[in-house]
């Protein structure tokens, strides 16, 4: 069984908030009659055996935010449910991998993003949603981290990418050939805005040159490896323009169903 949560938190965006709201307009977009509710690889999203979408949850500010998202995902992986997760910001990310990692030993990390998220401290808030993957590392939850589509590289983060040994496919290196096999169980973490602002216009921090809707589908589906969950994260619907990127998003959450039910 998939539990797919939906997790209105944004209050460890830097910029423009908003993405509180991301749930919500993804919800309305992947139930849209526009579309049927099948992945590309067959799978019916509608499944009520396969899949259970629990409704948004209730969160207090700060600390106890991300206590109760660990707790709450903690709750669905202890039914052995696998988990995908719809923020709210990227700050949603710690705490679900601080789930994980007490379920899955050697766990891996698929990170689609235009930033690294990997300042040390970014605006004095260790939670912020620049700052997840540092905190996963330092704490030594996932034995490998790849990040694809990045094209924001300063020198404090490609410090850190040294440091931790983050396997980072910047986007200027990118080829549509890409080919990527994991041992052992991989989380997918996807931030709307690794996408060229041409197809996701509705982030708080877009960044031209980026990866194409399909070139994420198609990574997604011919990946090697054991996929135990993921999330969505970052949209902006303040941003978006006649909802393209909800529908991105919706398809999106559609092809990492789909790759869940099939590993």
């Amino acid at each position: 069984m998939i539990s797919v949560l939906s997790i209105p938190l944004d209050e460890n965006s830097s910029f423009i908030k908003g993405c509180a709201n991301g749930p919500y307009a993804i919800k309305k977009a992947f139930y849209s009659e526009s579309s049927n509710m099948f992945s590309e690889n067959g799978y019916n999203c509608a499944d009520d055996k396969q899949v259970l979408y629990l409704d948004n949850f209730e969160l207090k500010s700060g600390k106890y935010a991300i206590e109760k998202i660990q707790n709450t995902v903690e709750k669905e992986l202890s039914k052995k449910n696998k988990v995908i997760s719809i923020g709210g910001d990227h700050s949603i990310t710690y705490p679900i991998i601080e789930a994980y990692s007490n379920y899955y030993e050697s766990l891996n990390i698929l990170h689609f993003d235009a930033h690294p998220d990997l300042y040390n401290n970014f605006d004095n808030n260790p939670y912020s949603h620049a700052s997840p993957f540092a905190r996963i590392m330092e704490k030594s939850l996932v034995k490998r981290l790849v990040q694809i589509g990045i094209r924001t590289l300063n020198n404090h983060q490609r410090e850190q990418v040294e440091k931790f040994n983050v396997e980072v496919i910047e986007m200027k290196d990118f080829s549509s050939n890409l080919s990527l096999k994991f041992d052992g169980p991989l989380y997918i973490s996807l931030d709307i805005d690794g996408l060229d602002p041409a197809f996701a216009p509705g982030v708080s921090h877009p960044e031209p040159g980026g990866l194409t809707t399909r070139n994420i589908i198609n990574i997604i589906n011919e990946l090697e490896g054991n996929v135990v969950g993921g999330d969505i994260v970052e949209y902006n619907p303040i941003n978006d323009i006649n909802d393209i990127t909800a529908y991105t998003a919706a398809k999106l959450l559609k092809e990492i169903i789909g790759k869940v039910m099939d590993s």
